[in-house]
């Protein structure tokens, strides 16, 4: 356990929230069981933008893997609207070689203004 989880004077933050009796290890898109994940592996991700975020999302989706994903078509990404054409989804196949991999694309797609949800 970091300092953090154990002095409960300090300022809480999202890393530091328990789910019951088990408490997230890292960050919150850290990996939780990196013992279920087998590496390497292809991994098909849809993520999911803000209401009127299509062009935007698609730009920020861009960025980010190309720069963790040098090698990633990035004209091979699909974006469709929802039924509602409210929202716009892109999806993505990645070729993931480690868990840290994992971790770094879940948090820069945290961070992302346009992005609302990741599955």
């Amino acid at each position: 356990m970091s300092d953090n989880q154990q002095n409960p004077k300090k300022e809480v933050n999202v890393s530091d929230v328990s789910l019951g009796n088990d408490e997230i290890k890292g960050k919150k898109t850290d990996i939780q069981n990196p013992e279920l994940w087998n590496f390497p592996m292809d991994y098909p991700m849809s993520i999911i933008g803000h209401e009127g975020e299509h062009e935007s999302l698609l730009n920020e989706i861009k960025l980010i893997l190309g720069s963790q994903f040098p090698d990633f078509d990035l004209a091979s990404i699909e974006v469709k609207p929802s039924k509602t054409g409210r929202f716009y989804s892109a999806r993505v196949n990645l070729y993931l070689t480690t868990a840290e991999q994992v971790n770094t694309l879940y948090a820069a797609l945290d961070d992302a203004k346009t992005v609302r949800l990741v599955v």
